[in-house]
């Protein structure tokens, strides 16, 4: 059985993302940024229990279950957003020589761009929660990690703005009748308003704690 994408080393997964090949692209890059992010998260919350001012080890059990739930999430989207546009690429490749083949060929490329569409969307859904969770944790994290905190923001901001992208590119792909064209463009817009102001939060947060 073929390794998915999660399962690869990082050399090698790097290899298929500078290849040729459509997949893995923009999308499941972003989801690893992601993923990473709330693995830094995870980290920090895991070396603040028991220092002075710490949240309480409930708190903190919640905490780093909000980001273990969204580094899981994010890593399976890594593969899933690749598989998402293997489909419409094998889509696009069937034949049309019948009426028949290319109304067959219409549906499933239309199923395929939606799939391609809500996945990264998905994205950016997990990512920006990850990007509020790295805000909560600037104030609380341990002070020798705060750096980290500070680096899985910025990553977390990346892969909600990077999916974005994503979700853009595909929506004039969808077919005129697709609720997603109009739900999608107005959830990435409700999604994406608050990024650079939470960015920006956490490092200020970050450089009130260092200074």
């Amino acid at each position: 059985m073929a390794e998915t994408l999660p399962e690869l080393r990082l050399d090698a997964f790097l290899e298929r993302l500078s290849s040729p090949a459509p997949t893995p692209g923009g999308g499941s890059a972003s989801a690893l940024a992601g993923a990473t992010a709330a693995a830094l998260l995870h980290m920090v919350l895991a070396l603040t229990g028991g220092r002075p001012g710490a949240p309480d080890d409930d708190t903190l059990a919640a905490l780093r279950g909000e980001a273990a739930s969204g580094q899981s999430e994010l890593l399976r989207l890594v593969q899933l957003d690749a598989a998402a546009y293997d489909a419409v690429i094998m889509a696009r490749r069937l034949p049309r020589t019948t009426e028949l083949e290319v109304e067959s060929r219409r549906v499933q490329v239309a199923s395929a761009t939606h799939e391609a569409t809500r996945v990264p969307l998905e994205i950016v859904r997990c990512a920006s929660r990850v990007l509020e969770l790295a805000e909560r944790v600037a104030a609380i994290g341990n002070r020798n990690a705060i750096s980290d905190v500070g680096v899985a923001a910025l990553l977390a901001a990346a892969a909600t703005r990077g999916a974005a992208l994503n979700v853009r590119v595909n929506l004039p792909y969808l077919p005129a009748d697709d609720p997603l064209r109009q739900e999608a463009a107005t959830e990435l817009d409700r999604l994406l308003a608050p990024v650079e102001a939470r960015d920006r939060a956490v490092r200020s947060v970050i450089e009130g704690r260092l200074s």
